[in-house]
């Protein structure tokens, strides 16, 4: 099946889920200024690649319900493509995307009112993108001034996003297979960022964050990715307990560990790992100790995570076998803070584990589509949070099901404090890997980096 039947097969669920007479406007991102005479480099909105393929700026979507697709984009102008590159043109679209009809995005104001006209309700993304809702507020006062030579305006104005992440949230083969890809690639970095990391300080140089850095970025280009798919964690030392830090200049030293968090964006879906691994390929035995830990609640929270279960339960597992194993390790004092359950209820593992073990993945690093199950959302209920005080209201969680991707994330993050054996201080572990929810279990896309403490020094040595 080639890519644009996809994309046409995506463009009819929407249309059939509109009414048979709505109609769903959805635009690209625009281009963002970097400075005074360049902008970043662009990437188009993921809603609208979802629905087109179709990765030019300055473009927009129709689909109205009775199923006809029409795109405006930038139209042809050769003195401008020989600065900013080829431009596909309004007349060669319908060809090249299966659209029914496409125009220059000049000709949008003045085609909107007239395909609003008549229409009972009109969809778009909400809150995404900066002066829509206006926008569309302005195309149908246009059409209410027509109501007097008998056209009907849209009297309801509804989110796109509530069709579009329940379709986002199940990936079909081929995302799967790009995703694949994807992971692969960025597991090639990391190995690259490991090995440089010990390679350098065998032979005495100064190693820097964005030495690894560095590295992460060729094998995203070499494997032909795009771009990162957000921006890359290389965190050395005592900055890897810092959640979202970013590569600097911070020195990476023997004796310490890093954590690297990367992943490459490839034809629009991205990846995310995060592995930890010692500087100069050897854990110490305290690091060795909190990392098997983390692997063992990662282990746990595989296991958890197959078609039927719920999102939580694999954060659950991981929490359980983290709780017990801060017991056990002396991060928790058992004469303070009781049992593991006692852990677990007062949250008392949150001083070194204060995130979720995961999030949707797919077009974007975080993704779209509700972690709640949408046959249950009435099912409310309340409890008080323990740490915080604020009253919190439980609905419940999302039903896995086959070709739901998600990441599995567990970590341990421990800074200095009172009562914290000092062999763990700044000891920062983090390991993730990307899954792909089947029938049977999960199938883990982005182990082509090894986990496992043993594998890591070994890779390291060679």
């Amino acid at each position: 099946m080639s890519s644009n039947n996809i994309y046409a097969q995506r463009r009819a669920r929407v249309a059939a889920q509109l009414g048979e007479d709505g109609i769903a406007i959805i635009p690209t991102a625009p281009e963002r200024p970097r400075n005074r005479d360049s902008d970043f480099l662009f990437r188009h909105d993921s809603y609208f690649y979802y629905l087109t393929g179709f990765a030019e700026p300055k473009a927009w979507l129709v689909i109205t319900g009775d199923g006809r697709s029409t795109l405006f984009c930038a139209p042809k102008d050769l003195e401008r493509e020989i600065w900013d590159g080829f431009r596909l043109g309004p007349q060669a679209a319908p060809a090249a995307l299966s659209v029914d009809a496409a125009y220059s995005v000049d000709e949008l104001d003045a085609q909107l009112p007239k395909l609003l006209e008549n229409r009972d309700a009109v969809w778009y993304p909400f809150a995404i993108h900066e002066g829509l809702e206006s926008r569309v507020g302005g195309w149908l006062n246009q059409v209410r001034a027509r109501v007097r030579y008998g056209a009907l305006c849209p009297e309801q104005q509804r989110d796109l996003c509530a069709i579009l992440d329940e379709m986002r949230l199940v990936k079909d083969a081929g995302e799967q297979d790009t995703m694949r890809r994807a992971a692969q690639i960025s597991a090639r970095a990391h190995i690259r960022a490991m090995r440089l990391s010990a390679k350098m300080l065998r032979e005495g140089q100064d190693v820097r964050e964005y030495h690894l850095d560095a590295e992460l970025l060729h094998e995203f280009r070499l494997g032909g990715s795009q771009y990162p798919a957000y921006g890359s964690i290389v965190a050395a030392g005592a900055n890897a307990c810092v959640l979202h830090y970013r590569a600097d200049v911070a020195p990476v030293r023997k004796g310490e560990l890093v954590l690297i968090d990367a992943g490459c964006e490839l034809d629009g879906y991205a990846s995310d790992i995060t592995r930890t691994f010692p500087a100069d390929g050897k854990f110490s035995g305290p690091q060795r100790a909190l990392y098997d830990l983390v692997l063992a609640s990662q282990d746990a929270a595989v296991a958890a995570t197959r078609a039927g279960a719920r999102f939580t339960d694999p954060h659950e597992a991981t929490v359980k076998v983290l709780a017990q194993g801060m017991l056990d390790v002396g991060l928790l004092d058992a004469n303070k803070v009781g049992s593991v359950e006692d852990v677990i209820e007062k949250r008392a593992y949150f001083q070194f584990y204060m995130h979720r073990t995961g999030h949707w993945l797919g077009m974007d690093v975080h993704d779209c589509g509700s972690y709640v199950e949408p046959s249950e959302v009435g099912e409310v209920s309340e409890r008080k949070d323990p740490l915080s005080g604020e009253v919190i209201k439980n609905r419940p969680s999302r039903v896995l099901q086959p070709g739901m991707v998600l990441t599995i994330e567990p970590g341990l993050y421990v800074r200095p404090a009172e009562g914290v054996p000092e062999k763990f201080h700044n000891i920062g572990i983090r390991i993730e890997d990307d899954a792909i929810v089947t029938a049977e279990g999960c199938e883990l896309i982005s182990r082509g980096v090894p986990v496992k403490a043993d594998e890591i020094e070994a890779l390291m040595r060679a």
